[in-house]
């Protein structure tokens, strides 16, 4: 990429973005149908394989690094994603919201609380990690990776449960909340499917095409834009954690905008919880890949960005507990303040990075 010229390495850039964004609708659509016909179940196909296909950006860049042996954007990435991805949260309360209410009023419930609370454990768990001896590995696994990979298969575990229904009134649902039960859109998306004669077999092609597109378009952007923005003077650690952060976080702009255009504001709030809880599950991938720990080795500028993820999950908690009723700018108070949150966030963290 360093023979390239900016002109070139900015197309490349921008092409990946653009790729990255149509396979990710590809992805959405074809990961619902699939896990509607394949009967996989709310929990599976929503906090696995959805989140999995949304995070492939995230999955191509961490191996890629851990293979050259070069951690630092990858892990900025992963923790810069979080927060950016949180904030995705603020641009679905402004524009995909029908009829016009805050999201987090219409998409209460007990369970994403619940989903919320899991992104804030295994965060909590990556300070923790970082404080660790980076001699404490052992068949190229790591306690804090570990651990986090673990934590995150017993969150999903509890979320499933909390999904067939909690001991509280309405199930957990706040009342007046969406009309239809949360992940109602796959079924319409199935319903679509049928209608255009689409099998399972070429679901199945499609998702594989664009996951395969994803990933490729996720090494691209992230070689490109690393070298195109440091030769406009941006460290690799404001690069990752805000440019690359927000261009990987384009399917879950897509995914979201698609639910809350079905009126699955449930499932769009979810989609981004769950995403979140995930990506630090990457952790034990570049871990298994490079032979050593990660999170020993992570820059105060990790920490600070896995503070920063842990407040603004916070934020959309509270929102989801309280319920603002009046928005302001389009937004609920809530997505006002976690904007506001992040833009200080990210000034502190270019005062950390220079």
């Amino acid at each position: 990429m360093g023979s390239l010229g900016s002109p070139v390495l900015l197309s490349l850039f921008v092409a990946s973005a653009a790729v990255i964004w149509i396979a990710g609708i590809k992805l959405s659509d074809t990961t619902d149908v699939l896990a509607e016909r394949l009967h996989l179940g709310s929990a599976l196909g929503g906090l696995i394989l959805l989140a999995i296909a949304t995070n492939l950006p995230e999955i191509a860049i961490t191996a890629s690094a851990a293979m050259a042996g070069q951690l630092d954007v990858a892990v900025g990435n992963i923790l810069g994603g979080i927060a950016i991805q949180t904030i995705v949260l603020a641009v679905l309360d402004a524009a995909g919201v029908r009829p016009r209410a805050p999201l987090t009023r219409l998409a209460a419930s007990l369970q994403l609380v619940l989903e919320g609370a899991m992104v804030v454990v295994v965060l909590a768990v990556v300070v923790m990690g970082t404080q660790l001896s980076p001699n404490l590995h052992a068949a190229r696994l790591a306690p804090a990776s570990v651990a986090i990979a673990v934590l995150w298969v017993i969150g999903l575990v509890l979320l499933n449960r909390a999904g067939r229904g909690l001991p509280w009134r309405e199930g957990g649902d706040a009342p007046d909340s969406q009309p239809e039960p949360r992940g109602h859109s796959k079924g319409k998306k199935e319903k679509a499917a049928i209608d255009k004669g689409v099998s399972t077999a070429r679901a199945g092609l499609v998702f594989g095409v664009s996951a395969l597109a994803t990933l490729v378009a996720g090494v691209v952007i992230e070689r490109s834009g690393e070298e195109f923005f440091a030769r406009q003077g941006l460290s690799g650690v404001l690069f990752g954690a805000t440019v690359l952060a927000a261009a990987t976080s384009l399917p879950e702009v897509s995914t979201g905008l698609t639910s809350t255009k079905l009126g699955d504001y449930q499932l769009a709030v979810s989609d981004i919880f769950g995403g979140n809880a995930f990506l630090p599950v990457l952790f034990l991938l570049a871990t298994v890949i490079s032979g050593k720990p990660v999170l020993p080795a992570a820059h105060d500028t990790d920490i600070y960005l896995t503070a920063l993820g842990i407040i603004l999950t916070v934020v959309y908690m509270a929102g989801l507990i309280f319920r603002p009723r009046r928005q302001y700018a389009r937004m609920g108070i809530d997505s006002i303040a976690a904007v506001v949150i992040y833009l200080i966030g990210i000034a502190g963290l270019a005062t950390i990075a220079t």
